[in-house]
């Protein structure tokens, strides 16, 4: 088990070796995954991991070491690593870490089951009752479903005062159906987690869950690809959420900013979209993940990246805060103690308008409605916002109503003139999370959560495939 006591111990023993700064983070993550694979079980894993990692910073020089082995002997290693790695540093120039004023506090997401102590029968049994329910169903041939279920506890200490300790737990079931009609074969799937407990997958109607993406799949592989084409564009929650996490997100991280990777780039105080939008990263929100600190001790709030579509600021660590002359923002995530910390966003969402959603249909007389359920992902360019994304089974609108079913929708555009050209946006805000993977950078992946309301807007290029 990991502690606080420890991680004072390692800071004391950082800072006698001549680190001017330090960072002690402790983390012990449990991940449990059950897969079925049309009617087979596929894998039952366990995986935990536990460990120690120490930043020092000497005359502006950061080195960066951990261990997995929790005896006093392999720290101590660990911690000469460190500070043998910060002196090197230090002689290729000054790398900045703006301090900060400490905290000490506790965050722990309450819970009813511990999900790692239910019988793992009754996983396995749930998980095979979604998946062979599903095989079942005429028009589905092959089904994948998922149950993952996490806990993840974080001791951060550093040479400041700071002292925060993080546990957080979460749960959730995906499933992913393929329909074939004729000769088309369609995917579709979803996912749906949970921060809390078992007592979440209890209380869910999974059988209900699968069934809907199952119906969608089945409807979807009967119907047709849209005409390509600009389309007036109805987005739903999910889209939305992935349109500004992959497509402006990253290009509003600090690091990528600094080295020149962002089209956003010396722009703040410009107006990057319609004055509906207002984008933020907060680290506490309804939906989300929970990200109260960074792993740099850093508290994360509520950060305006765009207010009213003028950019306001960056996403920031320690470091590209000097660079960039501005605050921390508490966004220096790492995936676990193996690694250093990035520049990463937490949840990242638009806030809701004043429209209903179903007014943002009146007056369209041809256009899509985008929906997520079963999106495939895609590529994005944060140097020149451009952005290409397999979105899921869609719907055009014709004379202000969603009438017709299309499939292999793919849209694209630059994200700014994507934004400039909404002219509505929703009261309807959804956040949502995902135990079953997050946001890919730098060889990291980290919990995020995303979303926002449905937005409207006048230009968004669409192609079938």
């Amino acid at each position: 088990m990991i502690d606080v006591d420890t991680a004072h111990w390692v800071l004391e023993e950082t800072l006698k070796r001549g680190a001017e700064h330090a960072i002690v983070r402790l983390q012990e993550r449990i991940y449990e995954t059950v897969v079925y694979d049309t009617g087979i079980l596929r894998s039952y894993t366990v995986s935990r991991v536990i460990g120690l990692g120490v930043r020092a910073v000497i005359k502006g020089g950061t080195g960066y070491t951990y261990t997995t082995s929790m005896d006093r002997e392999s720290i101590l290693k660990a911690v000469d690593k460190a500070i043998a790695l910060t002196k090197v540093a230090s002689q290729y120039g000054k790398k900045s870490f703006t301090p900060t004023a400490p905290v000490k506090d506790r965050y722990r997401v309450e819970f009813k089951i511990d999900p790692h102590a239910v019988e793992p029968k009754l996983k396995v049994d749930l998980v095979k009752e979604v998946n062979t329910s599903s095989i079942k169903r005429e028009g589905i041939v092959s089904a994948v479903t998922r149950l993952g279920l996490e806990r993840d506890r974080r001791v951060i200490v550093t040479s400041e005062g700071t002292v925060v300790e993080v546990d957080v737990v979460g749960v959730g079931l995906a499933h992913m159906a393929v329909a074939k009609y004729g000769a088309v074969i369609e995917r579709v799937g979803d996912r749906e987690s949970y921060i809390g407990g078992y007592e979440h997958i209890e209380k869910r109607d999974w059988n209900a869950f699968a069934e809907e993406i199952d119906k969608l799949a089945i409807k979807a592989s009967q119907s047709k690809t849209p005409p390509p084409g600009t389309y007036v564009a109805v987005v739903d929650n999910e889209v939305v959420g992935l349109l500004l996490h992959e497509a402006f997100g990253h290009a509003s991280e600090g690091d990528g900013v600094v080295a020149g990777a962002s089209i956003l780039k010396n722009r703040i105080g410009e107006k990057v979209a319609s004055e509906l939008i207002t984008i933020v990263d907060a680290g506490l929100v309804e939906g989300g993940y929970p990200v109260p600190y960074d792993d740099e001790g850093v508290q994360k709030g509520k950060t305006i990246v765009v207010d009213k579509g003028v950019l306001k600021g960056y996403l920031t660590s320690r470091d590209t805060s000097q660079e960039l002359n501005l605050k921390p923002t508490g966004n220096a995530r790492a995936q676990d103690i193996s690694f250093d910390t990035l520049v990463r966003q937490t949840n990242y969402y638009a806030e809701p308008g004043e429209w209903k959603v179903e007014e943002l249909f009146e007056g369209v007389s041809h256009g899509i409605y985008l929906r997520g359920r079963g999106a495939m992902g895609g590529q994005v360019n944060p140097s020149v916002g451009t952005f290409t994304f397999s979105i899921g089974p869609s719907y055009i609108i014709r004379n202000g109503e969603p009438v017709e079913l299309v499939r292999g929708v793919v849209v694209s555009g630059n994200i700014l003139e994507t934004l400039k050209e909404v002219d509505a946006v929703a009261n309807d805000l959804k956040i949502t999370t995902s135990v079953f993977g997050g946001c890919g950078k730098g060889g990291q992946t980290v919990r995020v959560g995303d979303g926002g309301p449905h937005i409207r807007t006048r230009k968004i290029v669409v192609g079938g495939g």
